[in-house]
C-alpha cells in the first residue's frame, strides 16, 4: 500500500496539535496512476482494525494503520464518495459510525463571521453552541465555540468516553472552532477540551449551551429549544403595541429556590406523568427539595395573582454553581438553571404567567462572572472574556471577574444573550444587576487599584456603550418590554433614550428613596421629626428619571431583617408602621417592586 500522508501530519493529529484536522482526516480526492481516487483517513484511538463501509453499494474496504497503530488509511477507486461509514473493531466490540470528518462544509457563513467580529450578530446563539443539524440526510449535532487563542479544541462527551483525541475541531479565521458529530441528539452531555500553547488543558462548559447538568456537575446538555408549543400569542401581540410606562406596574420579586420547598419524599412529576429525581436544597434541610418550574406555575402564579401584582421578577435564572449566590454568579448565560427543571419547563412557567395576565422579568447579570474553572474565566488559556489587568478586570470585593466590553465578540456574547431570553423564553423584561459597578472604573476600588479611561476619568465608557447597544437591540426586536437598571449612583439619564444621550433603559430603581425610607422607619418615631427630609427629598428629583420604587432582596440578605424586623416598637406598632410605609410607597409616583419576604 502506498501511504499518502506524511508522518509529521499524523503526529500533529495524534498529539492534538492540528488547527484543521479536516486537512488530514476524512475523505480526500488524490491523483493515482493518472486517475482520481479517494483516500479515507481516520484517527481511532483504542481501535485495532477499521473498515470503510459504503451502505448504498453494500461494500467494505479494509483500512491499514500508517505511522501510528491507531491512524488508519484506505484508498478507494470510485468516482464519488459520500455518506460513507466506518466499522471499528475495539477489543471484542464492534460499532459502525458516520465519520465526522466526512462533513466538511462549515455552517457559519462569511457574513456570520463578519457580524460576530464587529459585535453585531444579534442572534449568534443560533450559530455558536450545540445545534441539532441534518447534513446530507444524516442527523447529528453541530458544535461551534469561540476560542481564538487555543492551540486545539475538542468535543468531549459520553459518546467518546470523554476522550479529547476523538473529536478534534477545526479552527476558522476568526477563532471559531467547529465540528459536526453525526448521530448525537437531545440529552447528550458534552464539554470542550481546550489546550493552550503551553500544553495546559481546560475542560469548559459551552458558553452558548442551552442547558447544563444539575450542580455540582458542570457538563452542558444538547437541547432543542424549538419544540415547545406556546399559547401566549395574544399576550405577545398586545405587549408589542403597549407602552409599559403608561401602565400600572407592581412587581413581586422572588427567588425560586427559597420561596417554597417541597418534600424529597414526594418527587415532582413532569407533564408526561414521569417522576423527576428531586434536587435537594442543602445538607441543612435534608428532607427539602426545590420545587420545579411546573410546580411553581401551579403555586406561585395564583398566589401572586391573588395579591394583585402585575409582574413576577425572578432572581437570576441562568445557570450558576453556588446556591448561596442566589444566581448572581453565572456560569451558563444561555442555560436556565436545571435546579428547577428543563428549559421546556421554564417555558411552561412563563406561558402560564401570560395566560394569567402576569408578566415575567428576569434578573440579568452582565457586569461580572465567577472564576469557576468550567466557566468563562481564562476560557481559552488567555483572558478572553475578562480584562487581563486586575485593576479593570476583577471585582475583589465579590471575587469575580469583569467582562471586557471593548472586545467586540464579548459584547456580542452579552447583547445576544439579552435578546435570547426575550426570543426563546418570551420574558417581558430584564432587570440589569449592579449597573453602577459597570459604569465606574473605581467602583469598590481604592486609589491606585484602578485605571482611568482615555480621558483620565473614572467612567467606564465601553460599558456605557455596551448598555446603550444592548437596550437598542432588545427594544428594536421587542417593543413593549421592560429594561430596568439597578443603578445606585447619580449617573445622568439612565432611563432616557439613547438618541437623547441616555443609556436606553425605560426604568431605574430608586435606590435613594429605598434607603431614605428604610432609615426613616427604622428610627424611633420620636426622632423622625428631625428627619422629615427623608420623606420629601425623593419628590425633588423624581422627574429626572423614570423611577421604580423597590424594596428589594438586597435589604434582607446578609443578616438584614425584613420590614417588620427593621421597625422599632411592639408587634402592633411594627405592623402599623409597615402599613404606613406601604401606603406611602404605593401613593408615591413611580412603578413598584416588592421582594417576597418583605
Amino acid at each position: 500500500m502506498t501511504m499518502t500522508i506524511a508522518p509529521d501530519q499524523v503526529e500533529r493529529i495524534v498529539w492534538n496539535q492540528h488547527h484543521d484536522p479536516f486537512e488530514v482526516l476524512g475523505s480526500h480526492p488524490i491523483e493515482q496512476d493518472g486517475k482520481t481516487v479517494w483516500v479515507v483517513r481516520a484517527y481511532l484511538p483504542n481501535a485495532s482494525a477499521a473498515w470503510v463501509v459504503l451502505p448504498e453499494e453494500r461494500k467494505e474496504y479494509p483500512m491499514q494503520a500508517v505511522h501510528n497503530p491507531h491512524f488508519f488509511e484506505c484508498t478507494i477507486d470510485i468516482p464519488e464518495l459520500a455518506n460513507y461509514q466506518l466499522r471499528i473493531q475495539e477489543g471484542e466490540h464492534e460499532r459502525v459510525i458516520y465519520d465526522p470528518y466526512a462533513f466538511r462544509s462549515p455552517r457559519l457563513t462569511e457574513f456570520d463571521l463578519h457580524l460576530f467580529a464587529e459585535g453585531n450578530h444579534h442572534r449568534i446563539y443560533e450559530k455558536l453552541g450545540a445545534h441539532l443539524t441534518e447534513i446530507n440526510g444524516v442527523k447529528g449535532v453541530y458544535f461551534a465555540v469561540w476560542a481564538p487563542n487555543a492551540r486545539n479544541v475538542s468535543v468531549l462527551g459520553d459518546f467518546n468516553y470523554w476522550d479529547g483525541r476523538k473529536h478534534q475541531m477545526r479552527k476558522g479565521p476568526t477563532g471559531i472552532w467547529e465540528l459536526f458529530i453525526p448521530e448525537l441528539g437531545v440529552g447528550d452531555r458534552y464539554k470542550y477540551e481546550i489546550k493552550n500553547f503551553d500544553g495546559h488543558i481546560y475542560e469548559k462548559s459551552d458558553p452558548y449551551g442551552f442547558q447544563q447538568e444539575v450542580r455540582p456537575k458542570t457538563a452542558s446538555i444538547v437541547t432543542d429549544l424549538d419544540t415547545y408549543k406556546w399559547n401566549d400569542l395574544d399576550w405577545m401581540e398586545k405587549r408589542r403595541h403597549t407602552d409599559p410606562l403608561t401602565q400600572p406596574i407592581s412587581v413581586y420579586e422572588v427567588h425560586l429556590g427559597s420561596w417554597l420547598h417541597g418534600s424529597s419524599d414526594e418527587p415532582a412529576k413532569q407533564a408526561n406523568g414521569e417522576t423527576v429525581s428531586p434536587v435537594l436544597v442543602s445538607e441543612l434541610k435534608p428532607k427539602a427539595r426545590f420545587l420545579t418550574y411546573r410546580e411553581l406555575a401551579e403555586r406561585l402564579i395564583p398566589y401572586v395573582k391573588n395579591l394583585g401584582y402585575t409582574h413576577i421578577e425572578i432572581l437570576p435564572i441562568a445557570e450558576h454553581p453556588f446556591d448561596g449566590s442566589w444566581g448572581y454568579q453565572v456560569t451558563g448565560y444561555y442555560a436556565c438553571t436545571s435546579r428547577y427543571g428543563s428549559p421546556e419547563d421554564f417555558m411552561y412557567f412563563v406561558d402560564r404567567c401570560h395566560e394569567n395576565g402576569i408578566g415575567v422579568i428576569v434578573d440579568w447579570v452582565p457586569g461580572h462572572f465567577p472564576k469557576d474553572g468550567h466557566g468563562l474565566a481564562f476560557f481559552d488559556g488567555t483572558h478572553l472574556y475578562e480584562h487581563a489587568d486586575p485593576r479593570i478586570g476583577e471585582h475583589k470585593e465579590w471575587g469575580t471577574l469583569v467582562f471586557n466590553y471593548s472586545r467586540h465578540e464579548v459584547r456580542n456574547f452579552l447583547v445576544s444573550n439579552a435578546l435570547f431570553w426575550f426570543d426563546k423564553y418570551h420574558i417581558d423584561g430584564v432587570r440589569v444587576d449592579a449597573v453602577a459597578s459597570m459604569l465606574y472604573l473605581d467602583y469598590f476600588r481604592k486609589d491606585g487599584e484602578w485605571l482611568p479611561n482615555q480621558y483620565g476619568g473614572r467612567e467606564n465608557l465601553e460599558a456605557a456603550d455596551f448598555l446603550r447597544q444592548a437596550n437598542n437591540v432588545i427594544f428594536s426586536y421587542f417593543p413593549g418590554i421592560l429594561s430596568i437598571a439597578e443603578e445606585s449612583t447619580s449617573w445622568p439619564m439612565v432611563s432616557w433614550p439613547t438618541y437623547m444621550g441616555g443609556l436606553g433603559f425605560n426604568l431605574k430603581w430608586n435606590m435613594g428613596w429605598m434607603h431614605d425610607m428604610l432609615d426613616y422607619f427604622s428610627m424611633d418615631p420620636w426622632f423622625r421629626q428631625f428627619h422629615q427630609n427623608n420623606v420629601t427629598f425623593s419628590i425633588w428629583y423624581h422627574h429626572s428619571e423614570n423611577f421604580m420604587l423597590a424594596l428589594s432582596h438586597d435589604e434582607v440578605v446578609h443578616g438584614k431583617s425584613n420590614i417588620i424586623g427593621k421597625i422599632p416598637g411592639d408587634t402592633w406598632q411594627k405592623f402599623a408602621n409597615a402599613r404606613c410605609l406601604f401606603a406611602f410607597m404605593f401613593t408615591h409616583p413611580g412603578k413598584k417592586t416588592m421582594f417576597m419576604s418583605m
